[in-house]
């Protein structure tokens, strides 16, 4: 195909695709599914090797979260019946970090429920990260703490954190169907606030929302404009006692598109396959490594994830390799550029696959370009025609699962061992 060729060159220079051509990879047939993973292949292993970094969540405090985002287990007036509980204290939390860690994890993602830390919640935080850290040699941590205010994210990283996670989940132009409580331009400001305090912009999506092809495209853009160095694609986990419980506009096709598709307009960055893979995705999730760099080890939020070995022997048998904790994870342009920025997230001197120089080109969310949680608890340019119809209406689709959907019930903050 003319256009996966041309996205392929593209990829490998860095360069934008066309709104016109990031569209036209969610149109592609059934017929030409492989062919589409085959390319964004091609970008991936440029960048990025066959290597997977594995990725843990620690979920700090559960539950009883004050804002209505539609999707979320933990909303306000959520019936889901989740696990509710206040902040673990930095052992504890360290504890669960250390079984990912020890199940290969290279990040640790610490999150909370609420609409943005207070100065307390960020020194508390602050020590959970030391305590992890000093347990942990060498382990990045992320913190996704929700909306941050003036000077916090500068006190996250002088505490040790490496990155912040911030999540746009859905275009603009939507976002106020999702939420109500606070606005897109709120998140937008919060991951700004993290790029400008040095730390690793950590900043993704949700998809299966009933959204159009052109929202997709919209936050993806708008992830590469907001320079984030990684993107975790989240699928939407319909968890029933929430609005968006009937939601099952997705399929294991759909999903490898719009994991393309990412991959295809952010080539350099991580992406990260995030909350719903085993729902989503299910037996074609070694068919997504080809696309994706990264993974969550384990559970999720508030949900059970595939169980942590299974990972590993999913990621070996698809002939992947766990990366390891002395390899840089960005390509060394990215990696210099947050090292130059004050970031410690990827800035080791190893370069890692992807340290060869590349073509000039604008990267991933070059400014020069016009354009809740790491999982799902977890000015716009003109949109182009649209390259197929929009969402189903909510509802079964063939093949829906919603006997995956499993409440977390291990973990940090229960009395069972964590998945890792």
């Amino acid at each position: 195909m003319d256009l996966l060729n041309t996205l392929v060159e593209k990829g490998l220079r860095r360069e934008l695709p066309t709104r016109e051509e990031a569209l036209a990879v969610l149109a592609t047939s059934d017929d030409e599914l492989l062919d589409v993973v085959a390319a964004a292949g091609k970008v991936r292993r440029q960048w990025f090797g066959r290597r997977v970094k594995l990725n843990y969540l620690v979920n700090l405090k559960s539950g009883l979260c004050p804002e209505d985002c539609s999707y979320c287990s933990q909303r306000l007036g959520s019936k889901a019946e989740i696990l509710k509980y206040t902040w673990l204290k930095p052992d504890e939390a360290s504890q669960a970090a250390a079984a990912g860690v020890a199940g290969g994890a290279k990040r640790v993602c610490l999150v909370a429920s609420g609409r943005g830390p207070t100065d307390r919640d960020v020194e508390r935080v602050g020590r959970t990260i030391e305590a992890i850290k000093e347990q942990n040699e060498g382990v990045e941590v992320c913190a996704c703490l929700g909306l941050l205010s003036d000077g916090q994210a500068e006190r996250l990283k002088d505490a040790g954190a490496d990155a912040y996670n911030h999540n746009l989940n859905t275009s603009e132009a939507t976002y106020a169907g999702i939420t109500k409580t606070h606005t897109y331009a709120d998140r937008v400001d919060t991951v700004q606030k993290a790029h400008a305090a040095g730390l690793s912009a950590c900043s993704g999506l949700i998809a299966g929302m009933g959204e159009t092809d052109e929202d997709l495209v919209d936050v993806v853009y708008a992830l590469r404009e907001l320079d984030s160095d990684s993107v975790p694609v989240n699928f939407l986990i319909p968890f029933e006692g929430t609005p968006l419980a009937k939601e099952w506009n997705l399929t294991p096709q759909r999903c490898l598109r719009i994991l393309a598709m990412v991959r295809f307009v952010c080539p350099d960055v991580e992406v990260r396959i995030a909350g719903g893979r085993e729902v989503h995705l299910r037996s074609m999730q070694p068919l997504a490594l080809n696309i994706a760099n990264s993974i969550f080890l384990g559970d999720y939020l508030t949900s059970e994830g595939q169980a942590g070995q299974a990972d590993l022997d999913m990621i070996a048998d698809a002939g992947f390799e766990v990366e390891g904790a002395g390899t840089t994870t960005l390509p060394k342009h990215r990696a210099d550029a947050l090292a130059a920025a004050g970031g410690g997230c990827g800035s080791q001197a190893s370069a890692g696959c992807g340290s060869h120089d590349a073509a000039e080109g604008a990267g991933c969310g070059s400014h020069a370009e016009a354009g809740g949680g790491c999982g799902p608890c977890g000015g716009h340019a003109q949109a182009a025609p649209a390259a197929e119809p929009a969402a189903e209406p909510a509802g079964e689709v063939p093949g829906a699962r919603p006997d995956l959907v499993a409440v977390r019930r291990r973990g940090a903050g229960t009395e069972l061992a964590p998945n890792a």
